[in-house]
């Protein structure tokens, strides 16, 4: 009887040698739950008129353009380190100028700042690559030996929307938006400073982050064997017909989960 190629899994628990890799460690980590309320959303000198037009304000989605990390060493604490991270979201909108109208679609930033203190070790010695062009030491040796912050994050949850007058007293100046999120990653268009204001938006949002602090070590690991695969490619340039009809029926899309199969899971 011929072998099934399809249900064969390959055999690693033939340990072969231990190698040394380069790799990134984690030193420590955290999770955290945020919900940010009240953040104010910034619209551009092109989407701010209608804003201020607008009678009611309804916000669609929330995305995440960037965020930018800053890692320094906490005094009198070492090995200890804070990473302060500037969020920059990308705030969906749909704006109703009058009642029955059908809504334009809008977008505006909204930014938030958070901090944590984390232990990244110590270290001082540098790291030099035949793939780094910057062979001349530029950077201070206390940038170098700060380990490398990894911020995880998804975009947010929107928990709820106030759209409200802009205070008398406030000449809603707007704020800076950095100039690489303006030109590459934010689709508003425009610029966000002066902007003359009668009205604002303010949202908040769930946001779920993780953030790592992390060093390049050499590790010792077991080595099995190379990662051969062990499947074949089903691309064709066959009949198109033929392949649809290899593709199972997609029965979990037309009929949901019932109560109790969710419990299962």
């Amino acid at each position: 009887m011929a072998e099934n190629n399809s249900t064969r899994q390959p055999e690693y628990s033939c340990f072969k040698e231990a190698v040394c890799i380069n790799a990134q460690r984690i030193y420590d980590s955290c999770s955290d739950k945020d919900c940010l309320e009240d953040l104010q959303v910034y619209f551009s000198d092109q989407t701010q008129p209608i804003i201020n037009r607008a009678v009611s304000v309804k916000t669609r989605k929330v995305k995440i353009l960037t965020v930018n990390v800053d890692v320094e060493s906490v005094p009198f604490n070492k090995g200890f380190y804070s990473v302060d991270m500037t969020f920059y979201f990308l705030v969906e909108v749909a704006a109703t100028l009058s009642p029955g109208s059908a809504p334009v679609m809008v977008c505006g930033v909204a930014t938030f700042n958070k901090k944590v203190i984390l232990f990244g070790s110590e270290a001082s010695s540098k790291d030099f690559s035949s793939r780094d062009c910057r062979h001349c030491s530029s950077c201070s040796e206390e940038a170098a030996a700060l380990p490398e912050a990894v911020v995880q994050t998804v975009d947010p949850v929107v928990l709820a929307s106030r759209f409200c007058e802009c205070p008398e007293k406030n000449s809603c100046p707007g704020f800076c938006i950095p100039s690489c999120i303006n030109c590459c990653s934010c689709p508003c268009g425009g610029q966000f400073e002066d902007v003359p204001a009668s009205r604002e938006l303010y949202i908040t949002i769930g946001l779920f982050t993780i953030v790592q602090l992390q060093r390049p070590v050499a590790m010792m690991i077991p080595a099995y064997d190379f990662c051969v695969p062990d499947k074949e490619s089903q691309f064709s340039t066959g009949d198109p017909c033929e392949m649809f009809r290899r593709i199972q029926f997609p029965l979990s899309d037309f009929f949901p989960n019932r109560l109790q199969d969710c419990d299962q899971d």
